[in-house]
């Protein structure tokens, strides 16, 4: 390996440099983004709202209005812990998304006593009609259900990764994973504030910037203090 990293500019102050590991990276405005899906929850809350006002301006109590409080209930308890937890810990997410679970569950229940009443009042007339509003908010529910699943795998497939031959990473759920081995690499150096530049052994160089990622600058240097590491091993 033939690194010649240049650590000009490196706030080593702020770095832990472990030898190996997988380190999360989120962006820097995912506390603000979290926030911001917990408006999708209006949706729910809304049909939840629309369903009290139905039972008190007359509608009969039923099995079906008994569960959709309940799960009303859990989740408003939900919401409220999820936005302490936005409060305090922004970066904190769960296996399952408990709150789109809840939604889902309102959704779904919703659908089946808008259908229900529909088939109900179809039978009594005698005639079919085709009513979209519950096949919407079913879809609205295998969303949510999604979401409840895929959360948390989609927000660690951001992160970065060092090992004793070299380095990878993700600095977008969606993007491309970088990989390098220190046998391909020449120069690791440090550009601006959050940037570093690799130059490989072919002549070609590549820019990798941490600017949008929280605590930017500190992952940056992270990872120039792991190729220092790996040169200083190889002396």
């Amino acid at each position: 390996m033939g690194i010649i990293p240049l650590f000009q500019g490196m706030n080593t102050a702020n770095t832990s440099a472990p030898a190996s590991g997988r380190i999360k990276l989120y962006h820097r405005r995912h506390g603000r983004r979290q926030r911001g899906k917990s408006l999708s929850h209006l949706a729910p809350a809304a049909v939840l709202i629309s369903s009290g006002l139905a039972v008190l301006g007359g509608e009969p109590f039923t099995w079906l209005m008994a569960a959709e409080f309940v799960v009303g209930a859990a989740y408003l308890i939900l919401m409220v812990r999820e936005l302490r937890q936005l409060r305090h810990n922004p970066h904190h997410h769960e296996r399952v998304a408990w709150l789109e679970l809840a939604a889902a569950g309102i959704l779904g229940i919703e659908g089946y006593h808008i259908w229900h009443r529909h088939h109900e009042a179809n039978l009594a007339r005698g005639t079919h009609t085709f009513h979209v509003l519950p096949y919407l908010y079913w879809a609205m529910a295998v969303f949510f259900v999604v979401l409840a699943f895929s959360l948390a795998k989609l927000t660690e497939r951001r992160h970065l990764h060092l090992h004793e031959g070299g380095f990878s990473g993700r600095l977008h759920p969606l993007g491309r994973m970088f990989q390098f081995q220190w046998a391909e690499v020449v120069s690791v150096e440090p550009a601006g504030a959050a940037d570093l530049v690799l130059t490989r052994t072919n002549g070609q160089t590549q820019r990798i910037s941490f600017e949008a990622m929280h605590d930017g600058p500190v992952h940056r240097d992270r990872l120039l203090a792991h190729a220092r590491q790996a040169m200083n091993n190889e002396q």
